[in-house]
């Protein structure tokens, strides 16, 4: 079949095949395998603290604590520090 053919036979608003390849039927025809002798070995890898969740929050150690420092020295800057010299020194005198 002609992939032009193919792009212009969409079904139900899914996105077009050109390949051919079905990875539904791929995955149906494939199953499950009634028993995973590596099952059990590969657990440990998505429990505890090796769960996802845990994984995500220990990735940037220290994130947090740096990101509120920042915005409290943003705001301690914008409070109290002024800036003396601005709109002075601008002029022709200067270049």
């Amino acid at each position: 079949m002609y992939p032009s053919r193919i792009l212009r036979s969409q079904h139900h608003g899914e996105k077009p095949n050109i390949t051919g390849f079905d990875i539904r039927k791929f995955a149906h025809a494939a199953g499950q395998p009634k028993y995973d002798p590596w099952e059990n070995a590969e657990k440990w890898r998505y429990t505890g603290q090796f769960s996802r969740w845990n994984r995500f929050k220990h990735a940037f150690p220290g994130l947090g604590i740096a990101t509120v420092a920042f915005a409290a020295y943003l705001g301690y800057e914008q409070l109290f520090l002024k800036d003396e010299h601005h709109g002075e020194g601008h002029g022709e005198e200067h270049h």
